[in-house]
């Protein structure tokens, strides 16, 4: 068996209160009284209060933004090309605060023998990985490799990879870092996925050090992954590129769809790593909305404290993707409860992934 010995998080420089955020796009949208009045709403029951990013424009004035252009009707309409630019500078100078947090007090970076980029929101070859490289004078021989594109349940595809890697190999130091800017990539056109977009996703950091169950520190002993992909879900959510930046579509179906299969989907999981629901002792749960979090509390019949951690998380930072569920599994671990825990993440698939594991 493998486990996660420490965890990181970092964030942008730029924190926006909601309300903020709201403002700005009820200008982008140049939307009439009515549909101001519902956006307005959508945004004040979101469970979130604030988000960060390196744009600083979402709480400034016109005269004073960097990225959109100083015009009313945002024209012309920030690029791709723009985007992915600005993904290059500051996607590896904020995983590498999220390393440094993660090792701090536990090993030296040079340490690391394995490198895992994982992120979703902007690509470029060389990409992130060797940038992370560069910033943090890791040895050239390490071994790296690139998760890109899968969404919000990536960490936990990372972590199976890792855990592959240090059963194998008892000197493994496996590195994760999940880098996502999701705010770089608002659209201005109202359509009900854009809305959904720009109310939800803020950006961060995660890192995960991973190493074989021999390394002397206590740590969250991975026991098993589960997955499932629900087919009839595959047109609700969903992640493409355009010219203008990258559209999410997240359909108000997810909720219904999640709620639906997921009792049955933890039951599965639970039966494969021989685990009760019942010694269940933490649930951390990807907070991909508020909705989706109250969707799986009814479907698994949880109390809300049980839930807490994710509430948590959307509401100080929205969903943030892939680095998501680690900022959520790092608020469970800081308590040091003994026993099992039960994660889960959803993505583009509709993909729903799971892993079982123990901390002590």
């Amino acid at each position: 068996m493998s486990k996660i010995i420490a965890l990181g998080t970092a964030v942008p420089a730029h924190k926006h209160n909601q309300t903020d955020i709201l403002q700005f796009m009820q200008q982008a949208y140049a939307m009439d009284t009515v549909e101001n009045r519902k956006l307005k709403f959508l945004y004040n029951v979101s469970g979130i209060a604030s988000r960060y990013s390196p744009i600083p424009d979402y709480s400034q004035s016109m005269q004073d933004w960097e990225f959109y252009p100083h015009d009313k009707n945002l024209n012309p309409f920030p690029s791709l090309e723009l985007r992915m630019k600005w993904y290059r500078q500051h996607a590896a100078p904020l995983s590498v605060h999220a390393i440094r947090n993660c090792v701090e007090g536990v090993m030296h970076t040079q340490e690391i023998t394995h490198l895992i980029t994982v992120s979703c929101t902007g690509m470029s070859a060389p990409g992130l990985d060797l940038q992370l490289m560069e910033l943090l004078d890791l040895p050239m021989h390490i071994f790296r490799t690139s998760l890109n594109f899968m969404g919000c349940y990536a960490a936990i595809h990372a972590l199976k990879l890792a855990d592959a890697i240090c059963k194998t190999d008892t000197a493994a130091r496996v590195m994760i870092v999940c880098t996502e800017l999701c705010t770089l990539h608002f659209q201005k056109e109202a359509t009900p996925d854009n809305i959904a977009s720009t109310l939800l996703f803020g950006d961060g950091s995660a890192a995960a050090l991973v190493t074989h169950d021999s390394f002397h520190l206590k740590g969250l002993h991975l026991k098993g992954f589960y997955s499932e992909v629900v087919p009839k879900g595959k047109q609700d959510m969903a992640w493409e590129l355009s010219s203008t930046g990258f559209l999410m579509t997240l359909s108000g179906y997810v909720p219904e769809l999640i709620e639906e299969d997921f009792e049955q989907l933890v039951q599965r999981a639970l039966l494969q790593a021989d685990i009760r629901k019942e010694e269940i002792k933490q649930w951390c749960i990807h907070p991909g909305g508020k909705r989706i979090i109250e969707a799986i509390q009814k479907s698994l019949g949880l109390m809300p404290d049980n839930l807490e951690a994710s509430y948590k998380v959307l509401r100080e930072y929205g969903n943030m993707s892939s680095p998501t569920l680690l900022f959520v599994l790092k608020e469970l671990m800081q308590q040091q409860t003994s026993g099992p825990v039960f994660a889960a993440a959803f993505g583009p698939g509709l993909t729903m992934e799971t892993f079982t594991a123990i901390y002590e």
